[in-house]
């Protein structure tokens, strides 16, 4: 499948790792030629250089031949006027067009048919979706769905205080009496497809299927059931800070922003009146001790600097702020956040990128393929969700006389509206969909590539 993608920023960067890692022929487009060569020095990929709206950029690109344009670059109205461009040159090809910018996207989602735009996607918007089901459910840093929403991988990060620390996984249902499964531990760095003998220890973090029932079930078991979130402060007026307070509002949580220019305070205070708008600098340690940051449930530092929200998460760690979720919109520091206590982390550039990731997918619809791909564990691990159908082998076998590929786990079977958690004397039957876990050294293109035979 061919692939152009307008822009070489954070996320046309992160689009072209993911998509020519899965063998897509990718184009990357962008006026800036020195972005170009670092990139197709990294990456299998063909580039041009120009402006993805023209009529000529787009036809040299070979748009007449192309299945999917992704416009990601750094201007919204370049972007829906190169989808625009993309649509009248090729009746057939399927338009994502990246927006930012609120009013756009309000009326853009008004006009989606008439514009044939696919898919839009507004970073800001889906960074305040994900962090707001992590202060709905905070006891957890990440959750992700799967099998329709029937099931659930959920990280917990184990303190020196849990009652499952120094615990065997072959006593860990014994303990929790909960029907979960721990699929995956990462470990100072290090990912482990647990066994049996494997020994939880402070600071792992876990990565447990369940329903959302037995996840809760478990966290009642194991005493880490926190105070619901009433009340959220907000570190830096952006975008994503408009959108969460108004998903919030929703759900009857308080929001307080604090922003350090006022002329957003004042255009906040008139786009969020049951917000409170705070003029002040949230880096300053000062700052948030005058608004007695310790009394809230949760804090979320959102400013537009990795470093400044570091800080301030880390501030508010040391304050005892029970859950602190912490915007980074760089990559490449993985390892001094993992050092770091900076509580959920989330980016706006791989959570934009892998919808794009799962839509391509999707759209692809190759037999036996994976439905959806999430990552989990920084990256570490893919859990792919399949459907079991004639194509694949061994149905009705049980898994214990299988012979799955090192590295591999079966994680979870949803069946009609019954999900499982497999064992030995389980089995592979059509219609299932079932998720796979693999770590970063193996390769699952279809259902099949989990046997070794």
């Amino acid at each position: 499948m061919k692939i152009i993608i307008a822009g070489a920023g954070k996320v046309g960067k992160t689009l072209t790792k993911e998509l020519s890692a899965d063998g897509y022929d990718i184009t990357l487009i962008d006026r800036n030629s020195d972005i170009l060569e670092t990139v197709s020095n990294k990456y299998d990929v063909i580039t041009y250089e120009g402006n993805a709206a023209t009529v000529n950029a787009l036809s040299e690109a070979s748009i007449a031949d192309t299945d999917v344009f992704i416009a990601a670059t750094s201007a919204d109205e370049v972007n829906v006027l190169a989808c625009m461009t993309a649509r009248a040159l090729n009746p057939n090809v399927h338009v994502i067009a990246r927006v930012r910018t609120p009013e756009y996207v309000s009326g853009l989602l008004q006009l989606q048919d008439h514009f044939h735009l696919s898919l839009i996607i507004n970073p800001e918007s889906e960074a305040a979706i994900e962090i707001a089901g992590l202060l709905k459910l905070p006891e957890f840093t990440k959750v992700e769905h799967f099998s329709k929403s029937r099931a659930e991988i959920a990280e917990l990060k184990i303190e020196d205080n849990s009652r499952i620390k120094n615990i065997k996984l072959s006593d860990f249902h014994k303990r929790v009496q909960a029907q979960v499964l721990i699929s995956a531990i990462l470990r100072n760095g290090n990912i482990i497809l647990p066994d049996g003998d494997t020994i939880i220890q402070e600071n792992d973090r876990l990565y447990i299927t369940g329903t959302n029932e037995e996840l809760h079930t478990l966290l009642n078991n194991i005493g880490v059931i926190k105070k619901s979130v009433k009340h959220v402060v907000i570190a830096g007026g952006s975008r994503i800070a408009y959108y969460l307070a108004q998903n919030l509002d929703q759900s009857n949580i308080k929001s307080t922003i604090i922003e350090q220019n006022e002329a957003n305070c004042r255009l906040l205070a008139g786009l969020l009146p049951h917000s409170t708008i705070i003029h002040g600098d949230a880096s300053d340690h000062s700052v948030l001790d005058s608004e007695d940051i310790e009394d809230y449930d949760a804090f979320v530092s959102l400013t537009g600097m990795d470093e400044v929200n570091m800080i301030a998460s880390i501030y508010a760690k040391q304050k005892n702020i029970p859950t602190v979720i912490t915007k980074l919109g760089r990559g490449g520091i993985q390892e001094l956040t993992n050092m770091l206590d900076l509580g959920s982390i989330v980016s706006p550039k791989d959570l934009v990128s892998m919808h794009i990731v799962r839509y391509v997918r999707a759209i692809e619809n190759k037999e036996g393929a994976a439905l959806t791909i999430h990552r989990i564990a920084d990256g570490r691990v893919d859990a792919s969700e399949f459907l079991v159908d004639d194509s694949t082998k061994h149905l009705g076998t049980q898994l214990k006389d299988l012979h799955i590929r090192d590295n591999i786990l079966i994680n979870s079977i949803a069946r009609g509206n019954r999900f499982e958690i497999p064992n030995g004397d389980s089995t592979i039957e059509k219609g299932d969909i079932i998720v796979i876990l693999s770590d970063d050294t193996t390769t699952i293109h279809q259902i099949n590539d989990i046997f070794e035979d």
